[in-house]
């Protein structure tokens, strides 16, 4: 294990977890992203590049579990580099046996919801904490349980709004909608 990138890894989430910690305290994550927020992640998906080009991805044999995991909230927290977000992902799959598969879930669901695609595993919430459509309710708690997740109650699985309903909840913030654009999770094409 390379205990000098595992500090350095773990040293990044924990400064994001900070500006995250005072910036909510003094109410500025609310209503857009936050410029200072922006930036740290930014620089953490900056340095986490470039740990990848130095060991490969981040997995729990090669910098310990607590690191592999600051990795993934590294990568869950780059939102405004979607082919930097996809690409972990596709490294993910491919050291699936030494990564915590419910990262690869939240990491799955996280860039479908962004490009307003169904998500397979239910872990991205609305607002009012219902989860965001999913691939297939009937099978959603099958999928959880794969990896690693605990499975919804009857009750949230009949919450989740129909696939049909991604437009509508997409509508419900155009700023966010143009900043997706911006950034590249959607096109005016789609």
């Amino acid at each position: 294990m390379n205990e000098k990138v595992s500090k350095q890894i773990m040293a990044l989430a924990e400064k994001d977890l900070a500006v995250r910690e005072k910036l909510a305290s003094e109410g500025k994550l609310s209503g857009g992203y936050n410029p200072e927020m922006e930036l740290v992640h930014k620089e953490n998906a900056e340095q986490l590049r470039k740990i990848i080009e130095e060991i490969g991805f981040p997995s729990v044999s090669k910098v310990g579990a607590e690191a592999s995991d600051a990795a993934w909230l590294i990568i869950q927290h780059s939102i405004g580099e979607p082919e930097f977000m996809k690409a972990c992902y596709q490294m993910m799959i491919e050291n699936k046996g030494d990564i915590n598969p419910s990262n690869i879930a939240y990491l799955y669901d996280r860039i479908q919801v962004f490009q307003s695609k169904p998500q397979r595993y239910g872990t991205q919430l609305t607002a009012e904490g219902i989860p965001y459509p999913v691939e297939d309710k009937d099978i959603v708690n099958q999928e959880r349980l794969k990896m690693n997740l605990p499975p919804f109650p009857q009750e949230v699985i009949n919450a989740i709004p129909d696939v049909e309903n991604i437009p509508e909840i997409d509508g419900k913030d155009a700023d966010y909608t143009v900043w997706r654009k911006k950034v590249g999770w959607i096109s005016d094409f789609e």
